[in-house]
């Protein structure tokens, strides 16, 4: 009884505990307990005010083409690319007729596109469409009226000839009408015919090669397409008007919101269920997933987004990454595939063996447009002067703060690994040689780069994490909650700008995001363990393993929105722990909320200076599972709270009284 008593009691305080709020402005206060929230998002914040901002600038603009321009790149925010390949059948053969419109190439080099902040920046968008010739204004009455709109899923739509009006429920606000000349009609109906035609061809193809795989191999890819969407970040993808989608609202696949076998999920809905019944909807969804994960594995799937996921818009995506892995590599080349299936799939194979070559020359990374998570893997040039400034500026740093010689930051590592014991010690005012390793470097990077926060994760006790490896105690792991892991979030102080001028309100930002990227931590790291039934039961995603550039991200994350994450570059790296490599268990990351997006160079230098935080974390565990112990317990919410604001936390209540009223 006594037992019981205690446990009921520690179960208690537990739960006391668990209700007091950790954020740094209001530390040790019951959560729940303030009488108004510190901020109050705008209704129209992130990606439904981009939307009304852009039509309202399409509604103003004077004429067809120039309300397109502003429609197809959201206004700039993404590649118009993207877009033409979100439109349906009916809808291509329209914008083809009414505006010389097409997502299929003319001449196939990639071309820049502007991916503004507040000044002008490029990134590579891929292959521009072609554009045929406009048909002359009518001089005739018009023989349809169409219409134009802009949905609330950021989708262009039009009205087409035999289809209804739009529907306003749909819509961000009204319509432009557009009206359809005899000859515009004469094109439509030709190209829409083609369209057609190709449609029906690739069905049968898809329908043929599915039966090829027989009754256990078509289960055996529904399961994979299953996982994917399962294990992969959200990613909304269409067939014609259906929306296939593991993200919020509506879902048709399993993600946060159906679980695996779930009757609603449409993959689900195929296991085990004959050909002959399956739509061809449901053919081309399976082949399409099929070939974009045998490329690159399940985060191919998120270079689909927002777009129509067709066997031809698959062939122009592995074409892209066929003549970019080409253009790095000495072997031979990589041909060129036909449309059909067959060759596309062993195109998706070659691709995927040639990544890895081309991976151990140059550096792979991704491209993320966030308006509509659409996500494109680039290779990059080599570093030039902008990037080794960066490096040789944090490298400079370093070597005034920790006790390391060289001039590069590969120097410093070199130095490190031959003196690693320091890490395990006490260093400066922490209690760990890695946890001032971690903080001035990520201090480092914020002001070398220009960032307004910079950021770096880890775990915290290494010593656990070997016991359990060594013991194989993967449920263990898996049980583990966020406050096993740590985030290093260093804001520069010119950041409070963003928040009102409020260190308080930065200081309260700083640790949403670090809690954030515990969550990130705990989420990546199941995907590193073995496929027992603790893990597979788990939530998690797939390791990254290359880094990304950002380009507003403040739309749809609402922890990105409320904190004004706008242009980021992650760089996330493996540690070896125990002879164990884990894919992405650490990662830096750089954020700036407004001003310029970060460029191709930026990323090269921040990769290596992740690098050296990665190292610096694979040495450290190599003391652990030597016999040395090494915890890390900074980075909590109180030591945020001191970092940004220089006070203690009994200077908590005025600060946050003064970051309400600022905000």
């Amino acid at each position: 009884m006594k037992d019981s008593a205690r446990r009921q009691e520690s179960r208690r305080a537990a739960h006391a505990r668990k209700r007091i709020s950790r954020r740094p402005s209001r530390l040790g206060i019951p959560a729940g307990t303030t009488p108004e929230p510190d901020r109050v998002a705008a209704p129209d914040a992130g990606f439904p005010g981009l939307l009304q901002r852009v039509w309202r600038r399409a509604a103003r603009a004077r004429d067809l083409r120039s309300a397109l321009e502003v429609l197809l790149t959201l206004d700039g925010h993404v590649p118009r690319d993207v877009q033409l390949r979100a439109l349906n059948t009916a809808e291509q053969a329209a914008l083809v007729a009414l505006a010389g419109l097409t997502w299929r190439e003319a001449g196939g080099a990639d071309g820049p596109a502007a991916v503004p902040g507040t000044g002008a920046a490029t990134a590579k968008t891929g292959p521009r469409p072609s554009a045929p010739a406009v048909p002359s204004a009518p001089a005739e009455p018009p023989a349809f009226r169409g219409e134009i709109a802009l949905s609330t899923s950021g989708r262009i739509v039009l009205r087409t000839p035999g289809a209804p009006p739009l529907d306003p429920r749909d819509l961000v606000a009204g319509v432009r009408r557009v009206p359809w000349s005899r000859t515009v009609l004469d094109v439509y109906r030709r190209e829409l015919d083609h369209a057609r035609a190709r449609q029906a061809a690739c069905a049968a193809d898809c329908r043929a090669w599915l039966a090829q795989q027989g009754p256990e191999g078509r289960n055996a890819l529904v399961a994979q397409a299953r996982e994917a969407a399962l294990r992969t970040a959200p990613f909304v993808l269409y067939q014609e008007d259906t929306q296939y989608t593991n993200f919020r609202g509506r879902n048709t696949l399993t993600g946060k919101t159906l679980w695996p076998g779930h009757p609603d999920c449409a993959l689900s809905a195929l296991h085990g269920l004959p050909l002959d019944l399956w739509t061809d909807q449901d053919t081309q969804l399976v082949v399409c997933l099929t070939l974009l994960i045998r490329s690159s594995g399940f985060g191919r799937v998120e270079e689909a987004n927002g777009t129509q996921l067709t066997v031809d818009h698959v062939a122009y995506t592995l074409e892209r990454v066929r003549r970019a892995y080409n253009a790095v590599c000495g072997a031979d080349p990589v041909p060129a595939a036909s449309p059909r299936v067959a060759d596309l799939d062993r195109l998706a194979a070659a691709l995927r063996a040639r990544r890895r070559e081309v991976a151990r020359s140059a550096q792979l990374y991704r491209e993320i447009h966030g308006a509509l998570m659409h996500k494109v893997e680039r290779v990059a040039g080599a570093p030039g002067p902008r990037a080794r400034a960066r490096e040789d500026a944090v490298a400079e740093h370093l070597r005034t703060r920790l006790p390391l010689t060289g001039a590069t930051l590969a120097d410093l590592g070199r130095d490190l690994a031959a003196e690693p014991g320091w890490l395990a010690r006490p260093h400066g005012a922490f209690g760990t040689g890695l946890e001032s390793l971690v903080y001035e470097t990520v201090a480092a990077t914020a002001t070398a780069f220009g960032a307004d926060f910079a950021m770096s994760r880890g775990m915290r006790s290494l010593p656990a994490l070997v016991r359990a490896l060594r013991g194989e105690n993967w449920a263990e792991i898996c049980d583990w909650d966020i406050t096993r892991f740590f985030c290093c979030v260093v804001p520069r102080p010119e950041a409070a700008a963003h928040f009102g001028g409020s260190e308080a309100a930065l200081a309260d930002a700083a640790w949403a995001m670090s809690s954030r990227m515990q969550y990130n931590s705990w989420h990546f790291i199941a995907g590193n363990l073995p496929r027992v039934p603790e893990v597979v039961a788990r939530d998690h995603f797939v390791p990254p393993v290359i880094p990304d550039l950002a380009y507003f991200s403040d739309q749809h994350h609402h922890g990105h929105v409320n904190n004004n994450v706008r242009f980021s570059i992650r760089s996330p790296q493996a540690v070896e722990v125990d002879g164990r490599r884990f894919d992405g268990f650490m990662d830096l990351r750089l954020l700036r909320c407004a001003g310029e997006p970060f460029g191709e160079q930026d990323l090269l230098a921040a990769h290596r200076v992740s690098a050296f935080i990665a190292r610096a974390t694979s040495l450290a565990a190599a003391l652990v599972a030597a016999g040395t112990e090494l915890e890390v317990t900074a980075f909590d919410s109180g030591w945020h709270w001191t970092a940004v604001t220089g006070r203690g936390a009994a200077d908590s209540d005025l600060l946050a009284g003064q970051g309400r009223r600022a905000s």
